[in-house]
C-alpha cells in the first residue's frame, strides 16, 4: 500500500494537536509497512514568499496552482493507491482532491473540524456555541462578524471558498469523522452514510497504569472555551477540602485565573505548564481527570490521554466527549469511562462528588476503552481498512461515470 499523506502544518508559534496527529499517523503507518509519501506545506512558508506570492495568498484557498503542480508530479512519479488529506488551508486548498481525482487516484479526508461548514472551523464566536451558517449557500454571518482571522475581507474569501468547494467536498471518496459528533455534523452537511466512517486518533500507549492517586486534574491550553471558569465556579461550590486536591496545569490567557484560585483555597494548586513526563506524574497523583469545554470540542487529546493512564473523565456533554468515553459509542462493549454534565456549574458541582466516590469502580473501564479504540494497533488497522475498502471500490468521480 502507498500512501500520500497531505497536510498543510499550522504555524509553529501556534501549538497545533492536528500537526502531531498526523506526524504520529505517519509514523504508525510505516510501522505497519506502508509506503508514505508526505505532501507537506507549513503556514510557516508565508513569510518568506515574495509579494507577488503574498499578493496571490488570498486566492490559494479557492486554487494553489503550485500545489497542484507538486500533487501531480508526485502521483506521477510513485503512482499511490490513496490520498489522505488533513488540512488543505490556505496552501493547499480542497482542488487537491479534483487534482488527485483527475489522475485517477481515490482520496479520503480526516476531518479535524467544522470547515466544511464554519469559517473558523470551531463553531464558537464571542465565548459561546455558534452554528449560525449551517445551512446557508454563503456564510455571511462569517463575513459580519469576521471570523477567520478577525478580518472582514479574509473572511469572506473564506466563506467563498467553502461554498465554491462545496462540490469539491461532495465528490470526496471517504471522510474519516473522528468521533460520532463529526459524523453527524457530515450527515448535516449532506454527505452519505457510507461514505463516513468513523476512526479516532491514537496515542502511544504508556503502559500499564498506576494505581489510582488522590483527587481531579485539569489540564491543557487554559483559555476560555477549555471551561476553567466553569469549573472554578463549580468548585467554589463545595467547601474547601471537602472533594481533595484539584490541581491545574497548562498554561493560556487563562492563567492569572488559574493562580488566583490556588492563591485563595489551600485545595486548588496550579502546576504551571508541563512536559510530557509531567503530565504522567500528574496523571498519577489524580483519580478523576476534568474535561469540561463549553463548545464542541472535536477530540480533546486529553480524554484518550486519560483512559490510557486509567484514569476516568468527567467532562461536558459536548463535542466529542460522549464518544470517547464510550457514551455516545455504539460499539463500546463495556460501561462509560466517565461521567457527562452540560456545561452548567450546578450541574458540574452536584457531580463531582459522585465522580470522586466511584472513580475506582470506573477506572477499569477507561482503560479498556482505550485498549480497544485508541491504541496504535487499533486505530492503524482501522485506518489500513479504511484505505483497502476505498481502492477496491476506486474513485467516486470515476464510478459516476
Amino acid at each position: 500500500m502507498r500512501v500520500i499523506v497531505a497536510h498543510n502544518r499550522y504555524r509553529e508559534a501556534q501549538p497545533s494537536g492536528e500537526n502531531t496527529i498526523v506526524d504520529q499517523e505517519i509514523a504508525q503507518l510505516r510501522a505497519a509497512g506502508v509506503d508514505v509519501v508526505p505532501f507537506l506545506r507549513s503556514s510557516d512558508e508565508i513569510a518568506r514568499f515574495s509579494a507577488a506570492e503574498k499578493a496571490l495568498l488570498p486566492l490559494s484557498p479557492i486554487y494553489a496552482p503550485a500545489a497542484q503542480r507538486e500533487l501531480s508530479r508526485l502521483i506521477t512519479e510513485h503512482r499511490p493507491d490513496v490520498v489522505h488529506l488533513h488540512n488543505p488551508y490556505p496552501l493547499l486548498s480542497p482542488w487537491v482532491i479534483r487534482t488527485a481525482h483527475r489522475h485517477g487516484v481515490p482520496v479520503v479526508q480526516t476531518v479535524h473540524n467544522y470547515r466544511q461548514v464554519c469559517s473558523s472551523g470551531l463553531y464558537f464566536r464571542d465565548g459561546r456555541i455558534c452554528q449560525d451558517c449551517r445551512g446557508r449557500a454563503l456564510g455571511v454571518p462569517a463575513i459580519v462578524h469576521r471570523c477567520y482571522r478577525g478580518s472582514r475581507a479574509q473572511s469572506a474569501l473564506m466563506a467563498t471558498t467553502l461554498a465554491v468547494h462545496r462540490p469539491t467536498w461532495r465528490s470526496l471518496d471517504r471522510y474519516i469523522a473522528l468521533t460520532s459528533g463529526i459524523a453527524q455534523h457530515l450527515r448535516d452537511y449532506g454527505i452519505p452514510e457510507d461514505r463516513i466512517v468513523v476512526k479516532p486518533n491514537a496515542i502511544p500507549d504508556p503502559g500499564v497504569p498506576a494505581p489510582l492517586g488522590e483527587g481531579f486534574l485539569f489540564f491543557g491550553r487554559l483559555s476560555p472555551e477549555k471551561g476553567l471558569g466553569l469549573l472554578l465556579d463549580a468548585w467554589r461550590r463545595h467547601p474547601e477540602g471537602a472533594l481533595g486536591p484539584l490541581r491545574i496545569a497548562g498554561d493560556g490567557e487563562l492563567r492569572p485565573l488559574a493562580e488566583a484560585a490556588a492563591a485563595e483555597r489551600s485545595d486548588v494548586e496550579f502546576l504551571g505548564p508541563l512536559d510530557r513526563a509531567g503530565v504522567a506524574a500528574a496523571l498519577r497523583a489524580a483519580a478523576v481527570v476534568l474535561t469540561v469545554p463549553t463548545w464542541h470540542d472535536v477530540l480533546p487529546t486529553v480524554v484518550i490521554e486519560a483512559l490510557a493512564a486509567g484514569r476516568p473523565v468527567l467532562g461536558t456533554a459536548l463535542g466529542g466527549i460522549p464518544y470517547l468515553i464510550g457514551a455516545d459509542d455504539p460499539t463500546a462493549s463495556t460501561g462509560s469511562a466517565g461521567w457527562l454534565v452540560p456545561p452548567d456549574p450546578a450541574a458540574l458541582a452536584a457531580m463531582l462528588p459522585t465522580a470522586r466516590a466511584t472513580a475506582a469502580a470506573v477506572a477499569p473501564h477507561a482503560r479498556v476503552r482505550y485498549e480497544r479504540t485508541f491504541h496504535p494497533d487499533v486505530v492503524t488497522g482501522r485506518l489500513l481498512d479504511i484505505y483497502a475498502a476505498v481502492v477496491r471500490k476506486g474513485p467516486l468521480h470515476n464510478r459516476k461515470r
